[in-house]
């Protein structure tokens, strides 16, 4: 789901809302703009921290500091220079020299690997070809010099698997894509011997395994188009191969399978929620722990060496707790741990003491701020699924009658999850109840749950959303008259399809690079999408059978029935969901007269990264909501270096 974003302090009242009870507006900049620090990785040997703040000029870059605290002033290092985007993406090189880092040009995709080394801060581009997208990054910790990187340079729709030395930058084929493989699955030795494909006739996945590279492909297992499953990782014994998948059971399960018997065991499954996470023992090469995402994450241990970490963590502070980093010896972890309410937190955990050692927070400034708690909610759609989502009243008024903002998740495959997410803050403190709903579609349900969302676009997964409206109404909490939708992609769709096929539903929508029209969202997907195109025609309709259905299901086609108004926002370098999909429903309802606000980012692409257009976007969004709902909102005032265009 993408995230939205805001600006400065100062208080215009909007009598609808109760704003005496409410605390303090909470300022913009606060919710959205930068970290104070963020993501720590511990170096492979212990003996550095690595996390992403801002520099001088408000970019994320990649920090460094000792673990060990000394007596004097800690000494912290910049190790990156990125001059614009800011870094989202980065990891540790296993040689312990090198921070590994992702970024693109003005949020075109196209993701280049940069390695930066640590002692003098040099960075070189590891994949310097242009209109060539990085996807995919293997390390390994008995490899340290060498990474596997997948590349669409030889054919734009097919990555191939390179092998790169990162002391010389010297990079030479590995493996080439025999088809469509969307992932592969290196062995103990470091060498691609799994690789997941997509069957385009089928429109389902095919797993394929090799004894030694070079050797034949041969396919081990096939899911058909309504079952998923993938490669997870070899074991030490080179027949022992983890997959996750949910053929024989409706959600996905961890499953080791034996690559000499074809047999298959099953390591860990629930019934009802699908596997979110495994946690592996890179020495032993065997799962240790796996988390379900069910209303909150529940972890499930699988190995008695870590029984007693896990325990002695869920006793450090509320919240629910993940473990993004570890040492090659397994000593010391990077834990985190996510709340609804506040900051995220971050431990250095010492296993040995069973002793988790405090680091910082991300963001210090929500510490002592009254924010909303997230309530997980479910109700029965109009046909009889239940419909599981989550709830945020507003803190200090009464939970009756409210403006509401019913906020859409994308994806749409995706889901909604327990935890700090800044724009549902910023709502509830600007006095809106938010909604957010996993609707039919939805991942993490089993495969029953995301199948009922076949071609049901702007269908029964829209009536999801308007029984998830409906049943707010009827518990007292929206004010029937004062709903929004909104949403980001898919969410954006959504909110489109809000106002034109159910126009009376909602008071306004506020759009985020969502499409307008199925059949040209289709017809200009990157071209690395297209092993998706079959599941695409399974899920969404076929682009050559179903064109008029197609149609049928396109906001683009009914702008002529929005009554309500509208705020769009798009970026112009969106490979997804190009800038032609804002344009031509913006095109149409001027025409037909109707109301529609309209803001463009030459220098973004699927949402916004850069805060200083995040802030722009949302003040904007926030008069307009306060506009149209009746809540607070603070003045849009000066945002400096925005490049946001009202068109």
């Amino acid at each position: 789901m993408l995230r939205f974003a805001l600006l400065a302090p100062v208080i215009l009242l909007f009598p609808t809302v109760a704003s005496a009870e409410l605390p303090p507006l909470i300022p913009r900049d606060v919710l959205f703009g930068n970290p104070d620090k963020a993501s720590p990785q511990i170096s492979p040997d212990g003996k550095y921290i690595a996390y992403l703040a801002p520099d001088e000029k408000n970019v994320l870059q990649v920090w460094v500091q000792p673990t060990a605290k000394p007596a004097g002033k800690v000494m912290v290092k910049k190790v990156t220079s990125d001059e614009k985007r800011g870094i989202r993406q980065y990891f540790w090189a296993h040689d312990g020299k090198h921070l590994l880092y992702l970024q693109d040009k003005g949020g075109d995709e196209n993701f280049h690997l940069f390695a930066s080394e640590l002692e003098t801060g040099k960075t070189r581009d590891l994949t310097p070809f242009d209109g060539v997208r990085v996807q995919g990054v293997e390390t390994d910790e008995k490899h340290p010099n060498t990474i596997l990187v997948g590349m669409n340079k030889r054919d734009k729709a097919a990555f191939d698997m390179h092998r790169i030395t990162i002391s010389t930058g010297e990079e030479k084929l590995d493996t080439q894509n025999p088809g469509l493989v969307v992932s592969w699955t290196t062995d103990k030795d470091f060498n691609i011997r799994a690789a997941t494909s997509v069957n385009m006739k089928t429109g389902g996945y095919d797993l394929m395994v090799r004894e030694k590279p070079g050797a034949e492909w041969k396919t081990i297992k096939q899911w058909p188009s309504d079952e998923q499953g993938a490669a997870a990782g070899f074991g030490n014994d080179a027949n022992t191969l983890y997959i996750v998948a949910n053929d024989n059971a409706n959600t996905m399960r961890l499953v080791k399978y034996d690559l000499a018997t074809n047999k298959e065991e099953v390591i860990a499954e629930d019934k009802e929620y699908d596997l979110g996470g495994a946690m592996i023992d890179n020495k032993k090469r065997i799962p240790l722990a796996v988390s379900f995402t069910k209303a909150r994450t529940e972890w499930k241990v699988l190995d008695d060496s870590v029984k007693a970490d896990f325990e002695a963590l869920a006793k450090v502070r509320r919240g629910d707790f993940s473990i993004p980093s570890q040492t090659t010896d397994d000593s010391k972890w990077i834990v985190a741990y996510a709340t609804d309410d506040g900051p995220t937190s971050y431990y250095l955990y010492h296993r040995s003491e069973k002793k988790a050692e405090f680091l910082f927070v991300n963001n210090s400034k929500l510490e002592k701020l009254k924010l909303a708690q997230m309530e997980p909610i479910s109700y029965k759609s109009q046909d009889g699924l239940t419909i599981h989502g989550y709830l945020t009243k507003p803190v200090g008024v009464e939970a009756k009658n409210l403006p509401t903002v019913l906020l859409v998740h994308g994806g749409p495959w995706a889901r909604d999850n327990w935890g700090f997410n800044p724009l549902v803050q910023f709502l509830a403190n600007r006095g809106y109840a938010v909604l957010q709903v996993n609707y039919r579609g939805s991942t993490g349900y089993g495969k029953s749950f995301l199948n009922a969302g076949n071609k049901e676009w702007a269908g029964k997964m829209h009536q999801d959303l308007v029984d998830g409206k409906n049943w707010l109404v009827k518990q007292g909490v929206a004010d029937p008259k004062k709903v929004a939708i909104a949403g980001g992609s898919y969410g954006g769709y959504a909110t489109l399809v809000g106002l034109t096929f159910t126009p009376e539903e909602f008071a306004c929508g506020v759009d985020i690079v969502g499409p307008s029209n199925i059949i040209t969202l289709l017809k200009t997907i990157p071209p690395y999408w297209a092993p998706a195109k079959a599941l695409f025609a399974k899920r969404i309709g076929d682009l050559e059978k179903d064109e008029e259905f197609l149609k049928s299901r396109s906001p683009l086609f009914k702008a002529d029935k929005i009554t309500k108004p509208l705020l769009i926002g798009q970026g112009k370098n969106d490979p997804r969901v190009k800038v032609a999909e804002s344009d031509q429903i913006v095109e149409a309802m001027r025409k037909a007269g109707k109301p529609v606000e309209y803001v463009i980012y030459p220098d973004e692409g699927h949402g916004f990264q850069r805060p200083e257009n995040r802030l722009h976007f949302f003040a904007i969004a926030e008069q307009f909501l306060a506009k149209h709902l009746g809540g607070r909102a603070e003045p849009v005032g000066e945002i400096k270096g925005h490049s946001g265009e009202i068109k």
